[in-house]
């Protein structure tokens, strides 16, 4: 995480969590032009529209008071979604036995790409439940893991 997405976070975290949020994940993308600030925000029963506004008006307020990010940007805050991203061992530890699709940053078995089943997270390790065998990935080694949502069999056709 960036510097400026730690700061971010440490900033916002507490007007988010007085609104019955969750604060997901900040994301600072510094390009040249129209750097970008995504925030992640959820809650039991997912995300609205207004609670991306509310935490959208408040986060401007709070960052233009601050001023960390000294030019132009864009502000975006969103729910992370149906595939939510997994950043921190406390989403390991909340959503063990979900399903997730991981990649690393080097090869563990030859390979780079897991989907599987968390099984546990101890001692920095994820333990991840393959069809194959159960691999056991430092969790320095992650470089992205999303859950896996798959519709009910009953909407398919």
């Amino acid at each position: 995480m960036s510097e400026v997405a730690e700061k971010v976070e440490f900033l916002l975290r507490g007007a988010v969590e007085e609104q019955g949020l969750e604060l997901v994940h900040v994301q600072y993308l510094g390009r040249r032009r129209s750097p970008l600030l995504r925030v992640y925000i959820d809650k039991p029963g997912g995300v609205t529209l207004e609670d991306c506004q509310t935490v959208s008006r408040q986060a401007g307020v709070l960052l233009d008071v601050e001023d960390l990010i000294p030019a132009r940007y864009v502000l975006e805050v969103s729910s992370p979604g149906l595939d939510r991203p997994l950043f921190r061992v406390e989403d390991y530890l909340r959503f063990s036995g979900r399903e997730v699709r991981l990649v690393t940053r080097e090869k563990i078995d030859s390979r780079r790409k897991f989907t599987g089943f968390i099984h546990d997270l101890s001692d920095g390790v994820v333990q991840l439940n393959c069809q194959d065998k159960t691999y056991r990935i430092p969790f320095g080694m992650i470089a992205k893991a999303n859950l896996v949502y798959r519709f009910a069999d009953s909407f398919r056709k």
